[in-house]
């Protein structure tokens, strides 16, 4: 990798450095010339410092990944993950001014999460900004100088309608309360937006690597989309282009570090076709409704319920992916088989799984969870990746047979023989059960 471009020294306020309150005088970037960041020199040449880690947010600073600051930047990448392609359609558009700079005066979240200490220990927090939520808090003093600073994270509430849950109601399995429970069977959930921040020293540690080969990996396999991760070693902080990620909370948030309060969670990854279509051929929707139905009653005996969502679709190979394996699952000789479920993501990608749990634990710790008493999950790689970062799970809870959809017997046949936790109800698959569990048919 090339060395980093030497730094403008901090002296005076002409170089950047307010002489009264310690922060910075902004660079403001002329929007009407291009930059080539592939030039070393033409990126973050005096980035405001970053402490990773630092539990005081003004000594750790803020993050600084807008288009208006060039010279000051601390990131690399952009704001909104893969919808920041969608701003430069605005732009291109004349739809969107390039220097309009977002109003945060009423955005503030409604609910307090953290701070935690979990927050400054890199090995719990580092893909996402656990201030990213306090920006116009802890930062406003930033905002009022002319810096451009966003918030990574958003805090609001909600109503919630399943028709599902409604479903419960009607059964006699959710009793309405009228405070987490709605007679009409919608139920009141706090909810978090969370945009990715990764601090890549520790994401490197975290896959066993260099930061070097995680840098030139990202860059290679993205076309070389971000030449400053091989300009810019010093540049510590990347905000990806991929998805983020929702939590879900339902009863009060303030009793989640509470190890003597009950605590149901269900870590879910995106499954458009089956979230939001209702297909069965996977046991997505079901698991996911079913794991919201577990979060409200317990929030009703006085706990709190958590879903954390994932943008994360088709195992995070893309719903393209997803559809080409399906078809090869379909169409291979002797059919859509439990015996095969695995090899032919394999056959089609490359690799089974590229969601890579080591990531996810991150949002829990945000929380402040150190303890889950109903963790609603059968896989052994989420389970195995949260009690590594010393969160302790109570009780594991399997999806309920007679919510597993008939084609997507195929599914939960295949990930019980090749090691998720059957709990009670799906003791007994061996390989006889395996080879004889096929799916329908497309009926080409």
């Amino acid at each position: 990798m090339s060395a980093p471009p030497s730094k403008k020294p901090r002296t005076s306020p002409a170089s950047g450095k307010s002489d009264d309150d310690g922060i910075p005088i902004p660079e403001i970037t002329a929007l009407d010339y291009v930059s080539l960041t592939s030039h070393a020199d033409a990126f973050g040449v005096d980035p405001i410092p970053v402490s990773w880690g630092h539990p005081d947010p003004l000594v750790r600073g803020p993050i600084i990944c807008t288009v208006r600051h060039s010279s000051q930047r601390n990131a690399i990448g952009a704001h909104s993950g893969s919808y920041c392609i969608y701003t430069g359609l605005a732009v291109a558009a004349g739809k969107l001014n390039p220097d309009y700079v977002p109003n945060l005066k009423l955005t503030r979240p409604v609910f307090q999460i953290g701070p935690h200490k979990s927050w400054s220990d890199p090995k719990k927090v580092a893909s996402i900004d656990p201030f990213g939520h306090l920006t116009t808090d802890v930062y406003g003093a930033y905002l009022d100088k002319g810096f451009d600073i966003r918030p990574t994270i958003a805090i609001t509430k909600a109503h919630i309608d399943l028709p599902e849950t409604r479903e419960a109601v009607a059964a006699g399995r959710l009793i309405p309360d009228g405070k987490i429970l709605m007679p009409n069977g919608q139920s009141i959930v706090s909810k978090a937006a969370i945009e990715p921040v990764w601090y890549l020293p520790e994401i490197a540690r975290r896959f066993g690597c260099t930061e070097t080969v995680l840098r030139q990996s990202i860059f290679r396999m993205t076309n070389g989309m971000y030449p400053e991760l091989i300009t810019r070693p010093d540049i510590k902080i990347f905000l990806p282009p991929i998805g983020g990620l929702t939590i879900y909370i339902w009863g009060d948030p303030d009793t989640i570090p509470d190890e003597d309060i009950e605590l149901t969670c269900r870590v879910h990854d995106e499954c458009n076709g089956s979230d939001v279509f209702g297909s069965d051929i996977c046991t997505c929707r079901p698991y996911l409704t079913h794991a919201i139905e577990e979060c409200i009653k317990t929030a009703q005996r006085g706990g709190c319920g958590i879903v954390i969502y994932f943008r994360k679709e088709g195992r995070s190979l893309g719903e393209v992916t997803k559809y080409l394996v399906y078809n090869t699952r379909k169409r291979q000789e002797g059919g859509d088989s439990a015996e095969n479920y695995f090899s032919c993501t394999e056959q089609v990608a490359g690799v089974q799984d590229t969601r890579f749990q080591a990531l996810m634990p991150d949002p829990l710790h945000f929380l402040g969870v150190t303890k889950i008493h109903n963790f609603i999950s059968m896989s052994d790689m989420k389970y195995n990746a949260i009690v590594s970062t010393g969160i302790e799970i109570v009780n594991r809870v399997e999806i309920p047979k007679e919510l597993v959809p008939e084609d997507a017997k195929v599914e939960i046949t295949a990930k019980v023989y090749h090691g998720y936790n059957a709990g009670k109800a799906y003791q007994g698959i061996d390989e006889n059960e395996l080879k004889k569990t096929v799916g329908r048919e497309y009926a080409y």
